[in-house]
């Protein structure tokens, strides 16, 4: 146990009992009555803590606090299994992306690294055994995304060179960020395009330049960013206008009932086990994905036109292994 958390532990004592003994303060610190001593005239005279030794009962306690600064220990503490959650997590945003918290939260790593080596477990060993493993992921320049994370967090407007692969064009943009998304192991950035005077959603790693304006943000109503982006099925915006039906094989239905593919899906088991699906959508893109993904053991019953165009991209994949 480092001077820090005995700190801590002999201010718990001592607001949670009457009085604490000598003895009480050794035993449960484990350390040696010198050390003990220098620990009490720390708190005193760095911290302001009324601690003083009361005879009548032969013991320490608080007494009125003193004139002068509040007595206060200084950053913040966490038990043990809340500070294995706190690195775990700094863990998994380390995965999703490298650098993004770090520099930020450097002072706090290092005393978390403390508590958690205190019962001999650094950081590297809890690091080890948490590990995401990521597919697709596309490469993006990692300033760019700092630069983004900021304008969000300072509310102000950004300039940004932009690349839309569909239609292989270069733009300008100047935009208002709202929020970053992180979908299917890629970052978004939703934001309110001054350029095209609406909610656009840019992919980060089609930005090849962007730049802080000195301008506020505006700020977009979380109503309006939800309608626009959260009730389509994956990342395309808009509102959903039809609605798939899918039915699932035995098989593919143990995972499939235990899946969330949208926030408003419907699902239920039929009499002979497969499990039918319904799903809200307006693009199909992102949804013909996921039904091409698991080929045979799913059947779009509805609607046709749905239907139709995975037949199409089934031909045209037949087409590909004549």
């Amino acid at each position: 146990m480092n001077r820090t958390e005995r700190f801590y532990l002999i201010d718990k004592m001592l607001a949670e009992r009457k009085s604490v003994s000598r003895q009480e303060l050794i035993d449960e610190l484990g350390i040696s009555w010198a050390t003990l001593k220098r620990d009490l005239a720390y708190l005193k005279d760095r911290f302001n803590a009324p601690i003083i030794h009361d005879r009548e009962v032969r013991g320490y306690r608080f007494d009125t606090p003193n004139i002068g600064p509040a007595y206060e220990l200084p950053g913040l503490w966490f038990n043990a299994d809340e500070t294995y959650a706190l690195l775990a997590f700094h863990q998994i945003l380390s995965e999703l992306e490298p650098g993004l918290l770090t520099p930020h939260i450097a002072p706090l790593l290092s005393r978390l690294e403390t508590i958690a080596g205190s019962d001999g477990n650094s950081f590297e060993r809890i690091a080890k055994h948490i590990r995401l493993v990521r597919t697709g992921t596309r490469r993006k320049n990692p300033e760019h995304f700092g630069v983004v994370t900021r304008a969000i967090l300072e509310n102000k407007r950004i300039h940004i060179h932009h690349f839309n692969r569909q239609h292989n064009e270069h733009s300008e943009r100047e935009l208002s960020p709202q929020r970053l998304v992180f979908h299917r192991n890629n970052w978004y950035l939703e934001c309110w395009c001054h350029t095209r005077n609406a909610l656009r959603r840019f992919s980060l790693d089609a930005i090849q330049h962007v730049k802080i304006l000195d301008i506020a943000a505006d700020e977009i109503p979380e109503k309006q960013i939800a309608d626009e982006f959260d009730s389509n099925y994956g990342i395309y915006s808009g509102k959903p206008s039809q609605k798939a039906i899918l039915k699932f094989s035995v098989l593919a239905s143990r995972w499939v009932s235990n899946e969330e593919w949208h926030p408003a899906q419907v699902g239920k088991y039929d009499d002979d086990g497969h499990y039918i699906l319904e799903v809200p959508y307006a693009d199909p893109t992102e949804l013909m994905m996921d039904i091409l993904r698991l080929g045979s053991q799913v059947d779009v019953l509805s609607p046709p036109a749905l239907r139709q165009e995975i037949q199409k991209e089934a031909a045209l994949i037949m087409e590909n292994y004549k």
